[in-house]
């Protein structure tokens, strides 16, 4: 018992090592156990281009492929989309919501909620995933926080474009929206998009480190407040429909699943590929 205090002392925090000894266990989890045969099928496919072209690299290339997920991802939401409308649907939703946001509105808290959904903007929102990265990145004295924030921002980013070409659906009318004014195609909301993958891929990197459950709990609750409050400031503003948030929180989520996932492998890969080298010596 006296020594284990120091056990855990000799545990590395940052670095590979790091990563091998403290982002593998979530909540009791095991990231890097695989309990469905897809999933050890995948892990096995993934060890073996590992082995190949190493663990980083292997990273990104299943990001790279993973971005085209994202693009496909939008494909099916616009084709989803298309059929709602078609037949309503959650479409009916919008203009009621709308109409509920016009008789909330204030002078003062425009001006708030304004101020709000520029943090999730082209200039805020940057800023912000840049800040935290930065600081993830030092202290872990690892790349991985960089390449998970970068190419979730990524994704999320080619999923709006490709999903605001697909559809090019209009805003709300301007006579509804407080200025400054949008123009570009409003499906899906970029706003809501990237706040909800930005932030929670960097929730995600936190919680990993943290013991406490309470701990995870506020840090996962803090992140995803930030982006149900950033998507519902769009409706507020008059600047998204609802479905077109809507839509953008069912993609983010799917993207967030890819983009876990991907760690997931890359630390499966970086164990093993370690064991493999230990047991050869």
């Amino acid at each position: 018992m006296t020594d284990q205090p120091a056990r855990q002392a000799d545990v590395p925090a940052r670095g590979v090592e790091g990563e091998l000894h403290r982002d593998r266990q979530l909540g009791g989890r095991d990231l890097t156990h695989w309990a469905t045969p897809p999933g050890r099928w995948l892990a096995g496919l993934v060890e073996r281009v590992g082995v190949a072209l190493g663990a980083r690299q292997t990273l990104v290339l299943i990001l790279a492929v993973g971005a085209t997920v994202a693009a496909t991802m939008s494909w099916l939401a616009s084709e989803t989309y298309e059929a709602v409308t078609e037949s309503e649907g959650v479409a009916l939703w919008d203009q009621p919501l709308l109409d509920t946001m016009l008789t909330l509105r204030s002078p003062g808290l425009d001006t708030f909620v304004t101020g709000f959904t520029n943090v999730g903007g082209v200039i805020g929102m940057p800023v912000l995933a840049l800040s935290l990265t930065a600081f993830l990145t030092v202290r872990r004295q690892s790349w991985t926080p960089v390449l998970l924030v970068v190419a979730a921002a990524t994704g999320s980013l080619l999923m709006t474009i490709v999903g605001k070409n697909l559809i090019g659906r209009s805003r709300p009318p301007l006579s509804s929206a407080v200025p400054p004014f949008e123009h570009t195609a409003s499906f899906p909301s970029g706003h809501s998009l990237n706040a909800l993958v930005v932030a929670g891929v960097i929730a995600y990197l936190v919680v990993l480190r943290q013991k406490s459950a309470r701990a995870r709990v506020l840090t996962v609750s803090v992140a995803a407040l930030f982006a149900f409050a950033m998507g519902m400031s769009r409706v507020f503003l008059g600047h998204h429909w609802f479905t077109d948030v809507l839509a953008a929180w069912v993609l983010g989520l799917g993207w967030l699943t890819v983009v876990i996932t991907a760690h997931r492998l890359y630390l499966t890969t970086r164990l093993r590929t370690r064991e493999t080298i230990v047991d050869a010596s």
